[in-house]
């Protein structure tokens, strides 16, 4: 059975999270992400991670799978809303629909009552999130990049 273990982002060390943030497939649908990686930069952008913690009684979390880095995922606000997001380097992809629930598991935990998902349009395989509980919310645009939402129905 597949471990999956929840931790702060500021634990993982740097080259790992490089190796995430600079993966050309998981690039490919960040338009957000930016070009410019380094270890500092990355240890920053952890940190921001976990401060959503304090500002938001609620943030995204490292995940292993079995005691290894695989990405991350957790919510983040946007707005009145917690967005759910979550990255996972390709080789963890198969593992997606597990961590999905038992992010929503948490929360639920956490007393999170509106999740949205956005997407950026290159993410053009969207029938898992029909099975998932998710439908279409529209579109918007993000720090200049277009977005599709969805809203997870329960």
């Amino acid at each position: 059975m597949t471990e999956l273990t929840f931790h702060p982002l500021s634990e993982i060390r740097a080259t790992e999270l490089l190796a995430l943030l600079t993966d050309p497939d998981v690039r490919r649908h960040m338009p957000l992400a930016g070009d410019s990686w380094d270890a500092e930069s990355a240890a920053a952008w952890a940190r921001a991670k976990d401060a959503q913690w304090q500002q938001n009684g609620y943030g995204p979390w490292a995940i292993r799978i079995d005691g290894a880095f695989a990405g991350w995922g957790g919510y983040q606000k946007e707005g009145d809303e917690a967005d759910l997001g979550l990255v996972l380097l390709p080789g963890q992809w198969g593992h997606g629909a597990a961590i999905f629930r038992e992010l929503v598991r948490r929360g639920a935990d956490l007393q999170i009552r509106n999740i949205t998902i956005m997407l950026p349009p290159s993410r053009v395989r969207l029938k898992g999130l029909a099975r998932l509980g998710f439908e279409p919310a529209g579109e918007l645009e993000y720090a200049g990049q277009r977005f599709l939402k969805f809203r997870l129905v329960t």
